[in-house]
C-alpha cells in the first residue's frame, strides 16, 4: 500500500513537470550513450592488454600492429572518456535547472493551497510545522529529483548495458555476476522500508522543532518578563534530543546499506578472481577478458553502491513527496459554488442569521440555532460574557467556517452561493488585533485595492490622519516592521480603519476597533468612523458602554444563544443580564 500511494503521489507531482518536458527528455535520451561510453572503456582497458600479450582480440584489431592498435584504442578511450564527462555535465546542468523549476511550481501551489485552507485546518496546524513542510520538505524533494531520479535511471541504464556485455563476451562469469544482484536487490529492499519509517520520523521531529522556535520566538515579550527562559529552553532540548536520536536512526540504516554493498562489492571481485584465474591458467579465457570482467564487476556494483549514496536523499525525497501529498490533498472546506451568483457592487447590507448552529468540536458547541436579523443602515452590538460566541458570529459573517447547521444571507442570498471575493468585498473587518504587513504605510493602505497616491492621500486627509503620517519619517512611504514593530497599538488600529474605509463597504464589521486607542485619538476617530457608518450595516463587538449605548439595537448572547435584543434603554429597564452587565461596568467591575 505505502508503494501505491507513493507513486501516486509522486505521478501527481509529476505533472509539475510539464513546462519543461523537451529539458527532461534530452536529459533521458542522454542516458544511453553515457551507458554505452561508460561499458565500452573496462572493453577496450581488457582488449589493450589481450593486445600486447598476444591474446585474440576484437576483428577489428587483429589485422593491426601491436603499437598501432594500443595507440588506436588509447585514442577510442579518450574519446569515451570525453563523451562520457560532456554528456554527463549536460544531464547536471538540464536536470538541476528542471529541478528547480520544479520546486518553485510546487512550493507556489503549496503556498496558495495553504492560504486556501480554511482556518479550522490552521487551528491544529501549528505554523513551524507547515513552514517546514514549505521548506525543508520542498528542498528534499528538489535534491532528489536533482541528484537522484535520474541518476537512478542512468543507474538502470548502465547496468542494463553492462549485463548485456558480459553475458555476451562470457556468459557463465556474467550470469554468476547478475546471481549476486538478486539478494543485494532484497537486503536494499527490505533497508529501504526501515531507513523510511526512520526518515519519517527525523522530519516530524524537525516539524516540532521549528514549532518550538518560531513559538518561543513569537513570544520573546512574554518568556523573558515571566522569566521561562531557562524552563523553555529545556523543553527545546528535550525536542532536539528526540530529533538528534531520529537522525542517528537513519544514520545507523545508511552506513549498514553501504558498508554492506562494499562488502558484498569485494567478495564479487574476489570471486571473479578466482573463477577467472581458473579459466585463463585451463586456457579457457585470456587474461585481457578476465580483465574486461574485473573492471566489468566493479562497474556492476556502482549502480547500488551510488544508489547508497543516495539512499538518503531518496528516501528523504520519498518521505518529502508524502508529507507534501498530505498537505495538498488536503480538503478546501471553505469553497466558491460553481454556480456562485455575483452580488453586485450595491448591497444594501441586509445581514440575516437563520438557525445557525457552530461548533470548533463535536463536543463544544459555540452557536446554538441562533437567529436574528440585522435591517440594511442599522448598527447592531454583540454584546455576552467570554465565550458566548461573538467573534465566531463574525468569523461566520466572513465565511472563515463554515456553520454545521443553519444558513446565513447578505442581501438575501446565502453567502455559500456568493463569490468569496464579493462577500468579503462586501464586508469590512476591523478586528481587535491589527495585522500590518512588511512595507511601507501606503501597500498596507491598499492591499489589493487599485487607488492612486493622490487618492489615498485624500483619503487619509479625510479620514483625520494627518497627525500619524505627519508623525512617520516618510509619510505614506515610511516602511514598516513586521507586523508594524515600529507604530503603537493605537496608530496600527487607525490604519486598519483607514483600510476598511478606502474600500467603502455596504457591512462594516468591528471587533473592539478602538480598544488600543488612547481617549484623545478614540475621539478624534469616532468623528470619523461616524461618517463611515452612515448609510451603512454595522455590526459591532464592544466592551465600552458608551459605544453600546449608540448602537440602534443589541443582541446579547450567551453559551451561543440569543438572550435578549432591543436598545439601551430598553434592556437596562429589563434587568436581564445586559442591565447586570452595564451595572458592574459602570461601578468598574466588569465588561460588556
Amino acid at each position: 500500500m505505502p508503494v501505491v500511494s507513493d507513486w501516486r503521489r509522486t505521478v501527481r507531482l509529476g505533472r509539475y513537470l510539464g513546462h519543461d518536458r523537451r529539458r527532461l527528455l534530452l536529459t533521458l535520451l542522454l542516458l544511453v550513450p553515457v551507458a554505452l561510453a561508460g561499458a565500452l572503456q573496462p572493453l577496450l582497458v581488457g582488449q589493450a592488454i589481450s593486445v600486447l600479450l598476444g591474446e585474440a582480440s576484437l576483428p577489428w584489431l587483429q589485422d593491426l600492429p601491436a603499437a598501432a592498435a594500443i595507440r588506436l584504442l588509447v585514442s577510442c578511450l579518450l574519446v569515451t572518456i570525453v563523451v562520457r564527462m560532456g554528456l554527463q555535465g549536460v544531464q547536471t546542468f538540464n536536470i538541476q535547472a528542471v529541478g528547480q523549476r520544479l520546486t518553485a511550481r510546487i512550493r507556489d501551489e503549496l503556498f496558495r493551497h495553504s492560504l486556501s485552507l480554511s482556518l479550522r485546518f490552521h487551528d491544529g496546524m501549528p505554523v513551524g510545522k507547515l513552514l517546514t513542510r514549505l521548506t525543508s520538505d520542498v528542498d528534499a524533494l528538489a535534491e532528489v529529483f536533482a541528484s537522484g531520479a535520474v541518476g537512478v535511471l542512468g543507474d538502470l541504464v548502465s547496468l542494463l548495458v553492462i549485463a548485456a556485455s558480459m553475458l555476451f563476451f562470457e556468459w557463465r562469469l556474467g550470469l554468476l555476476l547478475l546471481l549476486t544482484q538478486v539478494p543485494v536487490t532484497l537486503v536494499v529492499l527490505w533497508l529501504q522500508g526501515r531507513y523510511r519509517k526512520a526518515n519519517y520520523r527525523v522530519r516530524e521531529e524537525l516539524s516540532q522543532l521549528n514549532a518550538d522556535f518560531q513559538e518561543n520566538l513569537q513570544g520573546l515579550e512574554v518568556v523573558q518578563m515571566f522569566r521561562r527562559e531557562a524552563v523553555n529552553g529545556s523543553r527545546f532540548a528535550r525536542t532536539g534530543s528526540a530529533y538528534r536520536s531520529a537522525v542517528n536512526g537513519t544514520i545507523f540504516f545508511d552506513s549498514s546499506i553501504s558498508a554492506f554493498l562494499e562488502w558484498v562489492a569485494f567478495c564479487a571481485v574476489a570471486l571473479v578472481i578466482a573463477l577467472g584465474g581458473w579459466m585463463v591458467t585451463g586456457a579457457a579465457m585470456g587474461l585481457g577478458t578476465l580483465t574486461t570482467f574485473i573492471l566489468y564487476a566493479q562497474r556492476l556494483f556502482d549502480p547500488l553502491r551510488q544508489l547508497a549514496e543516495r539512499f538518503t536523499q531518496i528516501q528523504g525525497g520519498l518521505t518529502a513527496v508524502e508529507r507534501i501529498g498530505e498537505l495538498l490533498e488536503q480538503p478546501l472546506e471553505i469553497v466558491e459554488s460553481r454556480d456562485a451568483v455575483p452580488l453586485g457592487s450595491n448591497g444594501s447590507g441586509e445581514v440575516v442569521f437563520e438557525n445557525v448552529s457552530f461548533s470548533y468540536r463535536p463536543d463544544e458547541p459555540i452557536l446554538s440555532d441562533l437567529s436574528f436579523r440585522i435591517a440594511p443602515g442599522e448598527h447592531v452590538a454583540l454584546v455576552g460574557p467570554t465565550g458566548s460566541g461573538k467573534t465566531t458570529v463574525i468569523r461566520l459573517l466572513c465565511r472563515l467556517y463554515e456553520p454545521q447547521r443553519g444558513r446565513i444571507l447578505l442581501d438575501g442570498l446565502d453567502i455559500r452561493q456568493l463569490p468569496i471575493a464579493d462577500l468579503r468585498r462586501q464586508l469590512g473587518v476591523v478586528l481587535q488585533d491589527t495585522f500590518l504587513f512588511s512595507g511601507n504605510v501606503a501597500d498596507n493602505l491598499r492591499l489589493n485595492a487599485d487607488i492612486s497616491d493622490r487618492t489615498l492621500a485624500t483619503i487619509c486627509r479625510d479620514l483625520g490622519l494627518e497627525s500619524l503620517l505627519a508623525r512617520l519619517p516618510n509619510g505614506l512611504l515610511t516602511e514598516l516592521r513586521e507586523r508594524g514593530g515600529n507604530l503603537s497599538s493605537g496608530e496600527r488600529q487607525l490604519l486598519a480603519v483607514a483600510r476598511v474605509a478606502i474600500r467603502d463597504p455596504a457591512v462594516l464589521v468591528m471587533d473592539e476597533a478602538t480598544a488600543f486607542m488612547d481617549p484623545a485619538t478614540e475621539a478624534s476617530l469616532q468623528r470619523d468612523l461616524d461618517r463611515l457608518l452612515q448609510k451603512r450595516t454595522a455590526v459591532v463587538i464592544a466592551h465600552r458602554l458608551a459605544t453600546v449605548e449608540a448602537s440602534d439595537r443589541i443582541l446579547v448572547l450567551r453559551q451561543g444563544r440569543l438572550i435578549e435584543q432591543g436598545t439601551h434603554l430598553e434592556l437596562r429597564a429589563r434587568g436581564g443580564l445586559y442591565a447586570q452587565l452595564a451595572e458592574l461596568q459602570e461601578k468598574g467591575l466588569a465588561r460588556l
